[in-house]
């Protein structure tokens, strides 16, 4: 479970966010970012040539900031430690994608993994560490 009970359930339920990384230099970097979740991982998909990727390269400390798309403007935090994947990534993409096209059943086209591997697609797995925010605005 990510934090309290209500924070985890906000989080299920939500599908796209803001993650920060951090530059050589200290300075924060911020990207939108589509998820989706595994147990108590939040996943997402970039290129390894990106931004994303190449600064948590050098420094793994993240941030997922998951916002609610509307009044009363909920939200919560997410900081932790990142991995990034570039084995197996078919499962990930597949579950992203069932994520963003709010479509559990949806199944890859013929050369996904093919296509994905081509565009040098990983999988960067958060690994919470602290969580906080607000989800019960009225």
């Amino acid at each position: 479970m990510l934090g309290t009970p209500e924070q985890d359930a906000f989080v299920t339920a939500m599908k796209s966010g803001t993650v920060t990384t951090l530059r050589k230099d200290g300075s924060p970097t911020n990207s939108v970012i589509f998820y989706f979740r595994e147990g108590d991982v939040i996943a997402f998909s970039t290129t390894a040539g990106r931004l994303k990727a190449k600064t948590l390269r050098n420094d793994n400390r993240v941030a997922v900031t998951v916002l609610d798309e509307g009044a009363p403007y909920r939200f919560v935090s997410i900081e932790g430690t990142a991995t990034i994947d570039d084995g197996d990534i078919g499962p990930g993409h597949v579950a992203l994608n069932r994520v963003m096209r709010s479509d559990p059943t949806w199944q890859p086209p013929e050369g996904f993994v093919e296509k994905l591997q081509a565009d040098g697609r990983v999988i960067i797995r958060v690994h919470a560490e602290r969580v906080s925010g607000v989800v019960n605005r009225a």
